[in-house]
């Protein structure tokens, strides 16, 4: 006969296993299910109350920032450039000339040119709630720089057509 107290403990084994089920699901659900390499998203992703432009023709002098729906790549872009930041990439990080520190997360379009940033510290967080989306297939321009926002990534570029296209897997100068 089983007593009560190995019944007890198959009940809280029982009990730490659906909740550790449940905490991976949360994670799995509301983690990054790809989206820049090309993959279906395992979320949309909710829109923030002020969206950024979805035309290129409607070109704006202010500040804008946003992210793709999976959050891991968000931007911020103003009449003097655009910045964006990836959190989890896979592709090989660039050399920074004179960088010690970690390349690869954050990358400028500007009046210079394309180049990826030197940080120190940690890698960029995947973008909060607080973050306009700037949903996919979606345009916004500010100034002389658009960026267009797709299941491949995010592709910026300056009114010449130089710019960069950044995704989870790889990036690219453009043109290329």
């Amino acid at each position: 006969m089983t007593s009560a107290r190995t019944i007890r403990l198959f009940v809280i084994v029982d009990a730490v296993l659906v909740v550790l089920l449940l905490i991976l699901a949360i994670v799995f659900v509301s983690g990054d299910g790809g989206g820049e390499d090309g993959t279906a998203d395992a979320t949309t992703g909710a829109s923030a109350s002020s969206t950024p432009s979805s035309s290129a023709s409607a070109t704006s002098t202010e500040p804008v920032a946003f992210a793709l729906p999976s959050g891991n790549i968000a931007c911020t872009m103003s009449v003097d450039g655009v910045t964006c930041t990836i959190a989890s990439y896979t592709y090989a990080p660039p050399v920074v000339a004179g960088c010690t520190e970690v390349t690869g997360h954050v990358i400028v379009l500007n009046t210079d040119g394309v180049a990826f940033d030197c940080v120190s510290g940690p890698p960029p967080a995947v973008a909060g709630d607080d973050v306009p989306v700037l949903e996919y297939g979606l345009t916004t321009s500010v100034g002389d720089y658009t960026c267009r926002s797709a299941t491949d990534g995010v592709q910026c570029t300056d009114g010449s057509g130089t710019g960069f296209q950044l995704a989870r897997a790889t990036w690219s100068e453009l043109p290329a």
